[in-house]
């Protein structure tokens, strides 16, 4: 993939609602809340801009998914607002777990990611990302989400804990299926760290803010705290059906339900996203390096 400038600035448009929201939660959240309704509520159409940026130049850009990238996040702004308005408790409306509905399914299933020139999807999976920071944080200010990256020693202790906790569940049950094979790269020691720093904010930070801050969170308030943390590690398995197979995988979605326990443990411990990020990240990053 070549580095261009439209590929520098709209990677700069995709991820400043997440550092900023990640790195600079207060002054994202009053931020949002200080602008008139009618532009924080039409605001969120602005991931649109990648989408333009990437496409027009290569010839692969369609008005329908330039429809979906400006109404699809205004939607999910307009449906928060009205769940903000009617569950200042925070409980949880049928419309917020619409919205995870929808978004968790696009990710998952891809949906949009057809919309984009070869090796640029990512873009598809952080602008919805951007859609339902914007959406939960700045709109309705869900509370108890931990998505704070400012890192702190606790993240990392607790981590690192559930990560040992998970590790030899992980090799002993994944051995044993003939699912993982002990195939360490070579030079891994020099793989580990920008495998780790990758996988912490692509996959971890987004997988873990959305089943842990916003599903397990929200859950937590309607069935309880156990039976949120059982119930979201089941969903976070189905949701890697499809992952490394063209049908249903079920060890993988064995295994990744009983990562998400542990995943879930770590973020409620202090309900911070960071500290069930590390051992997510850490997990991915042990399993590309030293397992196949």
């Amino acid at each position: 993939m070549t580095i261009t400038p439209t590929l520098v600035l709209a990677g700069i448009f995709t991820l400043t609602p997440f550092l900023a929201a990640a790195f600079l939660p207060g002054r994202f959240r009053n931020g949002v809340q200080s602008l008139p309704a009618w532009l924080r509520l039409a605001l969120p159409a602005a991931v649109a801009i990648p989408y333009l940026l990437l496409t027009v130049p290569v010839g692969a850009f369609r008005w329908q998914w330039l429809s979906v990238y400006l109404l699809l996040p205004v939607a999910i702004a307009a449906l928060l607002e009205r769940a903000r308005m009617e569950d200042p408790a925070q409980t949880g409306t049928w419309r917020d777990f619409f919205v995870l509905a929808v978004v968790g399914l696009a990710v998952d299933l891809r949906w949009f990611e057809h919309a984009w020139p070869p090796h640029l999807a990512i873009f598809s999976k952080i602008l919805l990302l951007d859609a339902g920071i914007y959406g939960f944080l700045a709109i309705r200010q869900l509370d108890g989400v931990g998505f704070d990256l400012r890192l702190r020693l606790a993240d990392l202790k607790i981590g690192l804990r559930e990560l040992a906790f998970y590790t030899p569940i992980a090799l002993l049950l994944g051995l044993a299926l003939a699912f993982l094979h002990i195939n360490p790269q070579p030079r891994w020691w020099l793989q580990a760290a920008p495998a780790f720093l990758f996988t912490f904010f692509f996959i971890a930070v987004p997988e873990e803010l959305f089943f842990r801050g916003w599903l397990q969170n929200l859950l937590e308030r309607r069935i309880g705290r156990t039976p949120a943390l059982l119930v979201t590690a089941v969903l976070f398995g189905l949701a890697h059906f499809n992952k490394r197979t063209v049908h249903f995988n079920w060890r993988y979605v064995l295994l990744a339900a009983i990562a998400g326990i542990f995943y879930g443990r770590s973020w409620r411990a202090n309900r911070r996203v960071a500290a069930s990020s590390i051992t997510h990240a850490s997990v991915d990053t042990l399993w590309s390096l030293f397992l196949r």
